[in-house]
Protein backbone atom coordinates (compact mmCIF):
# COMPACT_ATOMS: atom_id res chain seq x y z
CA UNK A 1 0.00 0.00 0.00
CA UNK A 2 1.43 3.37 -0.99
CA UNK A 3 0.98 6.08 1.49
CA UNK A 4 -0.13 9.76 0.70
CA UNK A 5 1.61 12.94 1.44
CA UNK A 6 -0.56 13.24 4.46
CA UNK A 7 0.23 9.55 5.99
CA UNK A 8 -2.73 8.11 4.87
CA UNK A 9 -2.31 4.49 3.38
CA UNK A 10 -4.10 4.05 0.08
CA UNK A 11 -4.42 1.07 -1.60
CA UNK A 12 -4.22 0.10 -5.72
CA UNK A 13 -5.90 -2.52 -7.76
CA UNK A 14 -5.43 -3.30 -11.35
CA UNK A 15 -7.76 -4.98 -13.07
CA UNK A 16 -7.84 -7.08 -16.91
CA UNK A 17 -9.98 -8.90 -18.62
CA UNK A 18 -9.96 -10.65 -22.18
CA UNK A 19 -6.07 -11.40 -21.59
CA UNK A 20 -6.98 -13.83 -24.77
CA UNK A 21 -3.11 -15.25 -24.32
CA UNK A 22 -1.19 -11.43 -24.10
CA UNK A 23 1.20 -12.86 -21.73
CA UNK A 24 3.72 -10.48 -22.32
CA UNK A 25 1.91 -7.24 -21.27
CA UNK A 26 0.33 -9.08 -18.02
CA UNK A 27 3.57 -9.93 -16.84
CA UNK A 28 3.56 -6.01 -16.19
CA UNK A 29 -0.24 -5.69 -15.71
CA UNK A 30 0.32 -5.29 -11.63
CA UNK A 31 3.46 -2.64 -11.93
CA UNK A 32 2.46 -0.17 -8.98
CA UNK A 33 -0.24 -1.83 -7.27
CA UNK A 34 -1.30 -4.09 -4.20
CA UNK A 35 -3.05 -6.90 -6.42
CA UNK A 36 -3.99 -7.35 -9.77
CA UNK A 37 -7.65 -8.88 -10.60
CA UNK A 38 -7.97 -11.03 -13.44
CA UNK A 39 -11.94 -10.89 -15.08
CA UNK A 40 -11.28 -14.15 -17.41
CA UNK A 41 -10.71 -15.19 -20.97
CA UNK A 42 -6.91 -16.07 -20.76
CA UNK A 43 -7.32 -18.57 -23.78
CA UNK A 44 -6.94 -17.30 -27.01
CA UNK A 45 -9.10 -19.72 -28.93
CA UNK A 46 -9.46 -17.13 -32.18
CA UNK A 47 -8.78 -13.51 -32.55
CA UNK A 48 -11.30 -11.83 -34.59
CA UNK A 49 -9.27 -8.98 -35.64
CA UNK A 50 -6.15 -10.87 -36.47
CA UNK A 51 -6.98 -14.62 -38.11
CA UNK A 52 -3.79 -15.70 -37.93
CA UNK A 53 -3.75 -16.19 -34.31
CA UNK A 54 -5.00 -18.70 -31.62
CA UNK A 55 -5.63 -22.64 -31.30
CA UNK A 56 -7.81 -22.56 -34.37
CA UNK A 57 -5.49 -21.40 -37.13
CA UNK A 58 -2.51 -23.38 -35.69
CA UNK A 59 -4.65 -26.38 -36.27
CA UNK A 60 -6.63 -25.67 -39.77
CA UNK A 61 -4.89 -22.31 -40.82
CA UNK A 62 -5.33 -18.78 -41.62
CA UNK A 63 -7.83 -19.63 -44.57
CA UNK A 64 -10.18 -22.02 -42.45
CA UNK A 65 -10.04 -19.22 -39.83
CA UNK A 66 -10.95 -16.02 -42.15
CA UNK A 67 -14.13 -18.57 -43.12
CA UNK A 68 -15.46 -19.64 -39.52
CA UNK A 69 -14.98 -15.62 -38.45
CA UNK A 70 -17.23 -14.85 -41.49
CA UNK A 71 -19.96 -17.57 -40.36
CA UNK A 72 -19.98 -16.59 -36.97
CA UNK A 73 -20.92 -12.92 -37.76
CA UNK A 74 -23.35 -13.94 -40.13
CA UNK A 75 -24.62 -15.36 -37.05
CA UNK A 76 -24.95 -18.99 -39.22
CA UNK A 77 -24.16 -20.90 -36.34
CA UNK A 78 -25.47 -23.79 -37.68
CA UNK A 79 -23.36 -23.31 -40.57
CA UNK A 80 -19.61 -22.67 -38.60
CA UNK A 81 -20.37 -25.93 -36.07
CA UNK A 82 -20.66 -28.16 -39.75
CA UNK A 83 -17.38 -26.36 -40.76
CA UNK A 84 -15.66 -27.42 -37.76
CA UNK A 85 -16.72 -30.64 -37.97
CA UNK A 86 -15.17 -31.34 -41.38
CA UNK A 87 -12.32 -29.77 -40.16
CA UNK A 88 -11.85 -31.92 -37.21
CA UNK A 89 -12.55 -34.97 -39.78
CA UNK A 90 -10.10 -34.16 -41.92
CA UNK A 91 -7.40 -34.43 -39.56
CA UNK A 92 -8.04 -36.77 -37.50
CA UNK A 93 -7.08 -35.76 -34.61
CA UNK A 94 -8.83 -36.70 -31.17
CA UNK A 95 -10.55 -32.81 -30.66
CA UNK A 96 -10.91 -32.62 -26.87
CA UNK A 97 -7.27 -33.43 -26.82
CA UNK A 98 -5.81 -31.44 -28.77
CA UNK A 99 -7.99 -28.61 -27.79
CA UNK A 100 -6.80 -29.36 -23.94
CA UNK A 101 -2.95 -29.57 -25.00
CA UNK A 102 -3.40 -26.25 -26.64
CA UNK A 103 -4.94 -24.58 -23.59
CA UNK A 104 -2.05 -25.93 -21.22
CA UNK A 105 0.37 -24.34 -23.33
CA UNK A 106 -1.55 -21.51 -23.43
CA UNK A 107 -2.18 -21.66 -19.24
CA UNK A 108 1.43 -22.86 -18.36
CA UNK A 109 2.56 -19.34 -20.29
CA UNK A 110 -0.10 -16.96 -18.58
CA UNK A 111 -0.35 -18.50 -15.18
CA UNK A 112 3.28 -17.85 -14.80
CA UNK A 113 2.74 -14.00 -15.56
CA UNK A 114 0.91 -13.73 -12.92
CA UNK A 115 1.78 -11.08 -10.14
CA UNK A 116 1.61 -11.58 -6.71
CA UNK A 117 -0.82 -10.96 -5.17
CA UNK A 118 -3.47 -11.90 -8.19
CA UNK A 119 -7.40 -12.78 -7.49
CA UNK A 120 -8.78 -14.43 -10.78
CA UNK A 121 -12.21 -15.79 -12.13
CA UNK A 122 -12.51 -17.51 -15.29
CA UNK A 123 -14.17 -16.25 -18.66
CA UNK A 124 -16.50 -18.03 -20.98
CA UNK A 125 -13.95 -20.00 -23.11
CA UNK A 126 -11.54 -20.90 -20.05
CA UNK A 127 -11.98 -23.93 -18.40
CA UNK A 128 -12.04 -23.91 -15.07
CA UNK A 129 -10.85 -27.90 -13.98
CA UNK A 130 -7.37 -26.79 -15.30
CA UNK A 131 -7.28 -24.21 -13.46
CA UNK A 132 -6.22 -25.52 -10.37
CA UNK A 133 -3.20 -27.00 -11.91
CA UNK A 134 -1.70 -23.95 -12.62
CA UNK A 135 -2.48 -21.35 -10.10
CA UNK A 136 0.36 -20.59 -8.00
CA UNK A 137 0.16 -19.52 -4.46
CA UNK A 138 -0.16 -16.02 -4.93
CA UNK A 139 -3.33 -16.41 -7.64
CA UNK A 140 -6.37 -17.01 -5.46
CA UNK A 141 -9.32 -18.55 -7.75
CA UNK A 142 -12.72 -17.48 -7.08
CA UNK A 143 -16.14 -17.71 -8.32
CA UNK A 144 -18.96 -17.47 -6.63
CA UNK A 145 -16.95 -16.18 -3.66
CA UNK A 146 -15.51 -13.19 -1.84
CA UNK A 147 -12.39 -11.64 -0.13
CA UNK A 148 -11.26 -8.45 1.33
CA UNK A 149 -8.87 -6.09 0.28
CA UNK A 150 -7.65 -3.29 1.27
CA UNK A 151 -10.50 -3.30 3.88
CA UNK A 152 -12.95 -3.83 0.95
CA UNK A 153 -14.99 -6.35 0.31
CA UNK A 154 -14.80 -7.60 -3.51
CA UNK A 155 -17.06 -10.57 -4.95
CA UNK A 156 -16.17 -12.56 -7.92
CA UNK A 157 -18.35 -14.55 -10.64
CA UNK A 158 -17.29 -15.93 -13.37
CA UNK A 159 -18.09 -18.14 -16.61
CA UNK A 160 -20.87 -16.45 -19.26
CA UNK A 161 -24.18 -17.57 -20.38
CA UNK A 162 -25.60 -20.11 -22.38
CA UNK A 163 -25.18 -18.99 -26.23
CA UNK A 164 -25.04 -20.41 -29.79
CA UNK A 165 -21.54 -20.31 -29.72
CA UNK A 166 -21.32 -22.86 -27.30
CA UNK A 167 -18.22 -21.64 -25.37
CA UNK A 168 -16.48 -23.96 -22.62
CA UNK A 169 -18.08 -22.18 -20.03
CA UNK A 170 -21.42 -21.74 -20.25
CA UNK A 171 -23.99 -22.23 -17.51
CA UNK A 172 -27.70 -21.97 -16.93
CA UNK A 173 -29.27 -18.84 -16.15
CA UNK A 174 -30.35 -20.24 -13.06
CA UNK A 175 -26.49 -21.23 -12.35
CA UNK A 176 -25.36 -18.12 -12.43
CA UNK A 177 -28.14 -16.04 -10.36
CA UNK A 178 -26.96 -18.79 -7.50
CA UNK A 179 -23.83 -17.57 -7.86
CA UNK A 180 -24.63 -14.35 -7.70
CA UNK A 181 -26.90 -14.89 -4.38
CA UNK A 182 -24.09 -16.51 -2.62
CA UNK A 183 -21.57 -13.26 -3.03
CA UNK A 184 -24.43 -11.04 -1.60
CA UNK A 185 -23.27 -7.55 -0.50
CA UNK A 186 -20.01 -5.88 -1.81
CA UNK A 187 -17.85 -3.19 -2.40
CA UNK A 188 -16.80 -4.31 -5.68
CA UNK A 189 -18.44 -6.68 -7.97
CA UNK A 190 -16.47 -8.44 -10.45
CA UNK A 191 -18.02 -10.75 -12.68
CA UNK A 192 -16.15 -11.63 -16.51
CA UNK A 193 -20.19 -10.88 -18.40
CA UNK A 194 -21.33 -7.26 -17.60
CA UNK A 195 -25.05 -6.98 -16.62
CA UNK A 196 -28.15 -6.74 -19.19
CA UNK A 197 -28.35 -3.71 -20.48
CA UNK A 198 -28.04 -2.36 -23.94
CA UNK A 199 -25.08 -0.20 -24.43
CA UNK A 200 -22.83 -2.77 -22.32
CA UNK A 201 -23.57 -5.77 -24.34
CA UNK A 202 -23.46 -4.24 -27.37
CA UNK A 203 -20.67 -5.11 -29.47
CA UNK A 204 -20.11 -2.61 -31.92
CA UNK A 205 -17.50 -4.44 -34.15
CA UNK A 206 -19.01 -7.57 -34.18
CA UNK A 207 -22.39 -5.45 -34.75
CA UNK A 208 -24.39 -7.77 -31.90
CA UNK A 209 -25.74 -8.27 -28.63
CA UNK A 210 -23.38 -10.74 -26.51
CA UNK A 211 -25.60 -12.11 -23.12
CA UNK A 212 -25.12 -10.19 -20.27
CA UNK A 213 -27.54 -11.04 -16.97
CA UNK A 214 -30.20 -10.38 -16.16
CA UNK A 215 -29.37 -11.39 -12.66
CA UNK A 216 -26.57 -9.37 -11.94
CA UNK A 217 -28.28 -6.30 -12.52
CA UNK A 218 -31.07 -6.95 -10.32
CA UNK A 219 -27.98 -7.61 -7.48
CA UNK A 220 -26.89 -4.23 -8.46
CA UNK A 221 -29.82 -2.58 -7.94
CA UNK A 222 -30.84 -4.16 -4.86
CA UNK A 223 -26.99 -4.42 -2.99
CA UNK A 224 -26.09 -1.37 -4.64
CA UNK A 225 -21.85 -1.82 -4.80
CA UNK A 226 -19.28 0.82 -5.33
CA UNK A 227 -18.83 -0.54 -8.89
CA UNK A 228 -19.57 -3.54 -10.55
CA UNK A 229 -16.77 -4.11 -13.09
CA UNK A 230 -16.24 -6.50 -16.01
CA UNK A 231 -15.15 -7.92 -19.51
CA UNK A 232 -16.31 -9.67 -22.01
CA UNK A 233 -17.81 -7.54 -24.90
CA UNK A 234 -14.44 -5.80 -26.25
CA UNK A 235 -16.14 -3.44 -27.91
CA UNK A 236 -18.78 -2.01 -25.98
CA UNK A 237 -21.60 1.03 -27.01
CA UNK A 238 -20.41 2.22 -23.43
CA UNK A 239 -17.79 1.53 -21.77
CA UNK A 240 -19.05 2.93 -18.52
CA UNK A 241 -22.33 4.07 -17.05
CA UNK A 242 -24.41 4.54 -13.52
CA UNK A 243 -26.74 1.96 -12.25
CA UNK A 244 -28.07 3.90 -9.79
CA UNK A 245 -25.45 4.24 -6.80
CA UNK A 246 -22.92 1.95 -9.05
CA UNK A 247 -20.75 3.02 -11.44
CA UNK A 248 -20.46 -0.33 -14.12
CA UNK A 249 -17.18 -0.22 -15.74
CA UNK A 250 -16.20 -2.54 -18.70
CA UNK A 251 -12.46 -3.00 -17.67
CA UNK A 252 -11.68 -3.28 -21.16
CA UNK A 253 -10.11 -5.98 -23.99
CA UNK A 254 -6.70 -6.24 -22.22
CA UNK A 255 -5.69 -8.59 -25.20
CA UNK A 256 -5.50 -5.57 -27.80
CA UNK A 257 -5.26 -2.31 -24.95
CA UNK A 258 -2.18 -4.45 -22.82
CA UNK A 259 -3.05 -1.80 -20.08
CA UNK A 260 -5.03 -2.78 -16.84
CA UNK A 261 -7.50 -0.73 -15.67
CA UNK A 262 -7.17 1.18 -12.30
CA UNK A 263 -9.01 2.04 -8.99
CA UNK A 264 -7.46 3.44 -5.96
CA UNK A 265 -8.82 3.96 -2.47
Amino acid sequence: MASTPGGNQRTRVHVVSDVHGNARDLARAGEGADALICLGDLVLFLDYADHSRGIFPDLFGAGNADRIVELRTARRFEEAREFQRRLWADIGTDKAAAIEKAVRKQYAELFAAFPVPTYATYGNVDMPPLWKEYAGPGTTVLDGQRVEIGGRTFGFVGGGLRTPMRTPYEIDDEEYAAKIEAVGEVDVLCTHIPPEVPELVYDTVARRFERGSRALLDAIRRTRPRYSLFGHVHQPLARRMRIGATECVNVGHFASSGRPWRLEW
